[in-house]
């Protein structure tokens, strides 16, 4: 069969079977065309004389001095572009029905994940509304809809069972009766949660801000915006040399602020504390975000980081004595904490800092009355706290390299340089976190504490005298003796408003000699002495 009548049999091929192809307008529109251009080409070369004659007309034979297309398109050629010519066409409809095809595909793997999306947060709501009624407590709105971006709904399309008894602070506390069992958390579909890098003159922010863009699971659902104060030029050109990676905003005003002149030397102090409130309404009342992590120029980060927070997100969220997740452990040396149990989380009074998490509602209830200057202390005081606490890990998910700064390296030599990244990935987001939630915490965490055997700090360093792997209770009952008993052990001795670094309730959790050991006030402990700061 001729070329000319194979296209032409194909075509027929194709409208006379629909089913094959895509079904739209266009492509039968296109297929009619091809048809009729077709037609008419077949009746102009039927209507020539044959190949190799003139006639009348004069000319030469094909092979002779005169070729066919010298003076002109020649039958042959004629007869060859018009093949060519079907040929495209032919390619290119079925190149638009393949691209046809993959779209009708995607269509039905979007709505198949919509539906799943909607499925799981209707049953999510339904789960919240019948635990928020068995405990009266009004219902809440509605959750938005899930995004329909497919990257971001295989990243954060989880929910937390609540069919299995949760991990908790410490192996041995293992008896979980099943009226302790959590009602269900659901981390909330797509939520974004932002990353505020506090920038100033540091050209090592690149070092924070590789890590970051390294483990980071999705740029949409982890925006990075980078805050910078000082205006210095050369961490602006490091800042800006990843282009739409993250977002650059400049602190509009770098001026020197006027202090009492006792307070000259904390003029950097100052400008942190004027740079943390704008940056933070940029983030909250500008860009419109409802949560934020922040860290700093001279953070790297561990490669669960984003993991941990998404999972924490929703406990923050739910419970009101929380009201802030940190990535940090004061008490984060090398041989004070359990590596081997780095999916270990705590609940802490003091403001660890250094990586954290807040919310727009608190935002909004702190910037009105955000101090001068000292920031993070001011974070500590009993009105700020207001007996709320923080989660933070066993093992730090950040580190600080930044020696040099407005702190002249103060703890940096001592203990900052010592502190351990985890470098074992935990997935939070598969473990019920709900044991983090006070009343249940509380108890597990007064029996094991003061279930523990008390002992004396010298028979901690004595390294036969006692049996077994611990716990064991080392108890303080004065400012002096815990900073006497602290420096023995190893831990951070400072107290801010009372409360030990790293503490809860007032008790220091850490490692000694490979042992578990808790730094705890007297049983009955009810308040902490601010005088003791």
């Amino acid at each position: 069969m001729k070329k000319g009548e194979l296209q032409k049999a194909k075509v027929t091929n194709l409208l006379a079977h629909p089913n094959t192809t895509p079904k739209g307008s266009l492509i039968l529109c296109g297929a009619f065309l091809f048809v009729a251009w077709n037609a008419l080409l077949l009746l102009f070369l039927w209507g020539r004389p044959p190949i190799g004659r003139l006639g009348e007309v004069g000319g030469a034979e094909p092979g002779g001095r005169e070729e066919w297309g010298a003076g002109g398109v020649g039958g042959a050629d004629l007869a060859g572009e018009v093949i060519r010519l079907a040929e495209e066409v032919e390619s290119e409809l079925e190149t638009q029905k393949h691209l046809l095809k993959q779209i009708q595909s995607h269509r039905s793997l979007w709505e198949r994940r919509k539906g799943v999306g909607k499925r799981q947060m209707e049953a999510a709501r339904e789960a919240g509304e019948a635990n928020r009624r068995a405990e009266g407590s009004p219902p809440s709105a509605p959750a938005p809809p899930p995004n329909q971006n497919q990257n971001s709904v295989e990243n954060t399309d989880r929910v937390i069972s609540s069919q299995t008894p949760p991990p908790i602070p410490d192996a041995r506390l293992d008896s979980i009766g099943e009226e302790d069992k959590p009602a269900t958390l659901v981390t909330p579909p797509q939520a974004v949660i932002p990353i505020l890098v506090i920038a100033c003159d540091r050209v090592t922010v690149k070092r924070s801000l590789d890590k970051l863009i390294q483990y980071r699971p999705s740029a949409e659902l982890h925006p990075i915006v980078v805050s910078q104060d000082c205006g210095h030029a050369d961490t602006a050109k490091v800042i800006g040399s990843y282009g739409g990676q993250v977002t650059h905003l400049k602190q509009p005003d770098v001026s020197d602020i006027r202090v009492r002149p006792e307070h000259r030397k904390f003029q950097g102090y100052y400008k942190i504390a004027r740079h943390y409130r704008w940056a933070l309404n940029q983030v909250f009342n500008v860009l419109s975000y409802d949560n934020v992590v922040i860290v700093e120029d001279d953070l790297e980060v561990a490669p669960d980081f984003f993991e941990y927070f998404r999972a924490l997100y929703p406990i923050l969220r739910s419970d009101p004595t929380l009201w802030c997740v940190s990535a940090w452990n004061d008490n984060g040396r090398d041989g004070l904490v359990d590596a081997g149990k780095a999916g270990l989380l705590y609940r802490t009074d003091f403001f660890p800092g250094l990586g954290w998490m807040l919310l727009r509602g608190l935002w909004a209830e702190l910037e009105p009355k955000w101090p001068a200057a000292f920031w993070d202390d001011w974070m500590r005081q009993p009105d700020q706290r207001r007996d709320r606490s923080c989660i933070r890990p066993e093992v730090s998910r950040t580190i600080t390299f930044g020696r040099k700064g407005v702190s002249l390296g103060q703890f940096f030599d001592q203990y900052l340089r010592y502190i351990k990244l985890n470098t074992e990935f935990v997935p939070f987001m598969q473990l019920d976190l709900s044991y983090l939630v006070r009343e249940r915490y509380n108890q597990r965490f007064e029996s094991e504490v003061y279930g523990a055997p008390l002992v004396k700090v010298e028979e901690l360093q004595q390294g036969g005298v006692l049996k077994g792997g611990g716990p064991f209770r080392v108890q303080y009952s004065s400012r002096d003796s815990f900073k006497v008993l602290a420096r023995n052990l190893g831990v951070m001795d400072d107290l801010k408003s009372g409360v030990p670094r790293a503490g809860y309730r007032g008790v220091v959790s850490f490692l000694s000699r490979g042992r578990r050991v808790y730094l705890a006030p007297p049983p009955g402990w009810s308040h902490y002495d601010t005088s003791w700061s």
